[in-house]
């Protein structure tokens, strides 16, 4: 790959502005400064991006809610349209992207190319959404009267993204957010912000040729208040933000603080239950991916390993050799399985785990250790533990995989479902009955529950998403875009009298 044909095709400088739009253009302010992107394989410096400032931000805050008045009058087809217009660009440019994505993130190429397909599938779902808007006819108890309900866009919606997922997760949000009518600002994370931009500019081109400038925005800033800024401000009718369950709770309180609605993607402590029955060709590679697919840096990466006794030696042996064919590297290189993490506090942390996992028992199996040299890679790592410990039950991202044994199915779910967290879930079986168990209501109170997948590499169409202190929240397929708007009861009297409702008479002499 040639970095600066990249950059120079998805219109990136050395300097780049943080805000969009601001007097219907790009931000030409600096009095907030300015910060760096980092590539994480190499530790060099990929470019900068002026802050913006609060008023950046005003600016772009009003050119939204101006937008809206316009863009909500628009049927809901033709704002499909412009969706489909976008994907088509996201097409022409998805090897570009894709790139930039692994530079900035660290991601395999295989990886950044698939997000930026995530972006299109979400498109595509988005454009058929557009038609699908749907309310409900219901019968009137009253004579003479029809009752309905229908769908209105909120507003503004607020869009808080993370690094590891840099695109993606603001498509899943801000294409049916767009497609209800409302507007969006993003805010996406300081660790990516050449993605965003990138972004940006492409459906700027889209929105400029369509005369529907405003309804994508963005800002960036590395400052923490600026997010609360965006939390706090009770024009952004919708918060969507995906992080820490830390932050989130944060976010949630300053949103419901005043009344706002909230979309939380928080945390999660995936687990896989290996049955004794189960195909390991399948559960194999699954596991593997799960584990180390963005270096662990997944929400859905599986954390947790829980295998019945009669399988276990086998099944960590398997892994344990697989794990000695990983390749490590440049994620642009076509042959590497695992980039680097993000940046060296998340190196001190994936260590800071190690070091305690082991303090309370554990015993690594394989990895354990960064690796020396230029980049923030680490060792993908087993370590042999007991379910219960503190630090196997908190998140990490990075590449550890705890391994532990189980004896019924019963206790498996019991030990999987033993977290303050509950985003995915796996079970790999070839028995109809455990597959059923683990699907029903005493099995996975997760949000997702797979059979013979891992817990990674969710599909567009499906409702992504948690409970617990994962934060309940959904996005990207099923009925999620009702999250993007409000709901209206409306009854119509088409007859000559009054009627109320329960029989009540109510008459005037």
């Amino acid at each position: 790959m040639d970095k600066m044909h990249v950059l120079n095709r998805l219109q990136i400088k050395s300097h780049n502005s943080g805000a969009y739009p601001v007097d219907v253009a790009w931000s030409v302010t600096r009095e907030a400064g300015e910060f760096v992107s980092i590539d994480p394989a190499t530790e060099e410096s990929i470019a900068s991006i002026y802050r913006s400032s609060k008023q950046d931000y005003e600016k772009v805050m009003q050119e939204a809610q101006h937008a809206f008045l316009r863009w909500r009058d628009i049927p809901a087809p033709k704002r499909g349209e412009v969706i489909r217009a976008i994907g088509d660009e996201l097409r022409k440019y998805k090897d570009d992207l894709g790139s930039l994505v692994s530079l900035e993130t660290g991601k395999s190429k295989q990886e950044g190319d698939g997000e930026v397909q995530e972006m299109i599938d979400m498109a595509d779902f988005a454009v058929g959404q557009s038609r699908m808007l749907y309310g409900k006819m219901m019968h009137s108890e009253r004579p003479l009267h029809r009752m309905y309900e229908q769908w209105h866009p909120l507003g503004v919606v607020g869009i808080i993204t993370a690094f590891n997922f840099p695109v993606a997760v603001w498509a899943w949000n801000a294409f049916l957010a767009a497609i209800c009518g409302n507007t969006v600002i993003w805010k996406p994370s300081e660790k990516a912000p050449l993605c965003a931009i990138a972004i940006q500019h492409l459906c700027n081109r889209v929105l400029d040729q369509a005369g529907c400038q405003g309804v994508l925005t963005l800002f960036i800033s590395d400052q923490h208040e600026m997010t609360q800024v965006l939390a706090n401000d009770a024009r952004v009718s919708l918060v969507s933000f995906t992080g820490s369950t830390a932050v989130g709770k944060i976010i949630y309180t300053t949103v419901t603080n005043r009344f706002g609605k909230i979309l939380l993607e928080l945390s999660g402590n995936n687990a896989i239950i290996v049955d004794e029955g189960a195909d390991l060709t399948l559960a194999i590679p699954a596991i593997v991916f799960s584990a180390i697919g963005t270096a662990g840096q997944r929400c859905t990466t599986t954390r947790r390993l829980i295998i019945h006794t009669s399988i276990y030696k086998k099944l960590i042996k398997a892994l344990v050799d697989v794990y000695q064919k990983i390749t490590i590297g440049n994620p642009l290189d076509p042959n590497i399985l695992m980039g680097p993490l993000i940046d060296k506090h998340a190196v001190a942390q994936f260590e800071k785990t190690v070091s305690e996992a082991t303090q309370e028992g554990g015993r690594i199996l394989f990895g354990g250790s960064r690796k020396q040299g230029k980049g923030f890679f680490v060792e993908p790592t087993l370590i042999e533990v007991k379910n219960h410990w503190d630090s196997v039950q908190r998140e990490t991202f990075a590449p550890i995989l705890y391994v532990m044994e189980y004896d019924t199915l019963e206790e498996a779910i019991a030990m999987q479902n033993h977290s303050a967290f509950g985003l995915s879930s796996s079970l790999f079986t070839q028995d109809l009955s455990h597959a059923e168990l683990f699907l029903s209501a005493q099995g996975s109170d997760c949000g997702i529950a797979n059979i013979n997948i891992g817990t990674s590499g969710a599909e567009i169409g499906g409702a992504f998403g948690g409970e617990k202190n994962t934060g309940g929240g959904r996005e990207a397929g099923s009925d999620a875009w009702k999250a993007y708007m409000r709901r209206q009861t409306n009854t119509i009297n088409w007859g000559k009298k009054t009627t109320l409702a329960q029989g009540i008479q109510f008459e005037i002499a």
